[in-house]
């Protein structure tokens, strides 16, 4: 072994592709005596050489790290920010969230007036159909009058000054049995009568009876509204010719049977004699279809007569209030027996009230029901402030 053999390098442990490998290389290199110098000195060159490079490779993953701190210190910057960028978002939708619920409420209670507002028109709506039927019935019932020939005789006032319409009530009085019903022609006696009370009627032949004056209350009417309404199945004709109402009957039957008159089947024909016009009346509802043809010719003793054809009106009384009214003039006599043939006592009775001694005076109408059997007094002609009564 030669003399530069002499001595072995003994490496450390440590590696020397590390760092601190390479730094005990070195610092063991330098104690080496220089005779070993010329041998080390190749090989020191590339660990230097490798060492410089790691510097620079330790400098670049510095600098890396500083650069990813630095992105990181950035990333956090942002992440920040956008954090607070998403709370304010959040903050924002729900301001937004809640302004447009404010709205929607809103919109609902506006949705809400609305359906009202068009449930009132369709009210409205309904209400003015209603009335404009109503009038269309009025006009109707306007062309439903019968025309007459009209000659003026009164003379002309104030308009303020007339008179409300006025009606006459026909009312069907059922008497009991042993009653009697007197109408006085002067009020004073019928409340002499009524003050007396008891009264005993001398029947002849020491026989008398003893009857009771009572006063007399009719329900009459205080106020009566009647809606009337154009009938589907009735028509009123007017206009007639003078004839024998049986065969004036027939020929309007026939006439107004016929479809090509605008007729149909018949069920009932009635002629009214207080206004001299006929109601006729179909088995279906069509009367305004003949209506619509007002005027109809009829044959008449081989000539044509013109009759008037207007639509029938039905009464309904809507609103009907009465009151009790005690007839000023009229006594009910209770308590008579029934003891002798009904003329024999009328008479004695009627000439009992007659007589001014017994505190009567003259009799406008007597009616005796004796006991057992049903008779109704009529009264006519009264009105709620002057009571005029008939039996």
């Amino acid at each position: 072994m030669s003399s530069d053999e002499d001595f072995s390098l003994v490496p450390d442990s440590q590696s020397e592709d590390t760092l601190e490998g390479i730094k005990a290389s070195i610092k063991n290199y330098k104690v080496l005596p220089l005779t070993i110098g010329s041998a080390l000195k190749s090989e020191t060159l590339p660990l230097k050489k490798k060492y410089d490079q790691l510097m620079e490779e330790t400098k670049e993953l510095t600098k890396t790290i500083q650069d990813r701190r630095d992105l990181k210190q950035q990333f956090k910057h942002r992440t920040d920010k956008l954090t607070q960028d998403l709370e304010a978002d959040k903050r924002s939708y729900g301001d937004q969230l809640a302004n447009e619920k404010s709205k929607l409420d809103l919109l609902k209670q506006e949705e809400l007036k609305l359906v009202a507002e068009i449930k009132e028109t369709n009210a409205a709506i309904k209400e003015e159909e209603a009335n404009k039927k109503h009038l269309m019935q009025q006009a109707d019932v306007f062309t439903s009058v019968p025309e007459r020939d009209m000659v003026f005789k009164g003379a002309t006032g104030n308009a303020n000054n007339k008179q409300e319409f006025e009606m006459k009530p026909h009312i069907v009085y059922p008497m009991d049995g042993g009653t009697a019903l007197i109408t006085f022609e002067e009020e004073v006696v019928a409340r002499k009568i009524l003050e007396l009370k008891k009264h005993q009627v001398d029947l002849g032949g020491e026989c008398s009876i003893t009857v009771e004056a009572r006063p007399v209350h009719l329900m009459l009417p205080k106020l009566v509204e009647i809606d009337s309404e154009v009938s589907s199945q009735r028509i009123l004709i007017s206009n007639l010719p003078r004839m024998e109402t049986e065969t004036l009957v027939d020929k309007l039957e026939i006439h107004f049977s016929k479809t090509k008159n605008g007729g149909g089947e018949v069920a009932d024909c009635e002629y009214l004699s207080d206004s001299e016009t006929v109601v006729l009346t179909f088995a279906e509802n069509i009367a305004k279809r003949v209506v619509q043809n007002e005027f109809h010719d009829l044959s008449v003793q081989k000539k044509k007569h013109t009759v008037r054809v207007t639509p029938f009106l039905n009464g309904k009384i809507s609103n009907l209030k009465t009151k009790m009214t005690q007839c000023p003039r009229a006594v009910m006599l209770t308590g008579i027996p029934d003891i002798m043939e009904r003329e024999t006592l009328q008479d004695l009775l009627e000439i009992h009230f007659q007589k001014n001694t017994n505190g009567g005076g003259e009799i406008e109408a007597f009616l005796y029901n004796p006991l057992g059997e049903h008779t109704s007094a009529v009264f006519g002609g009264v009105t709620p402030d002057s009571e005029d009564e008939e039996q």
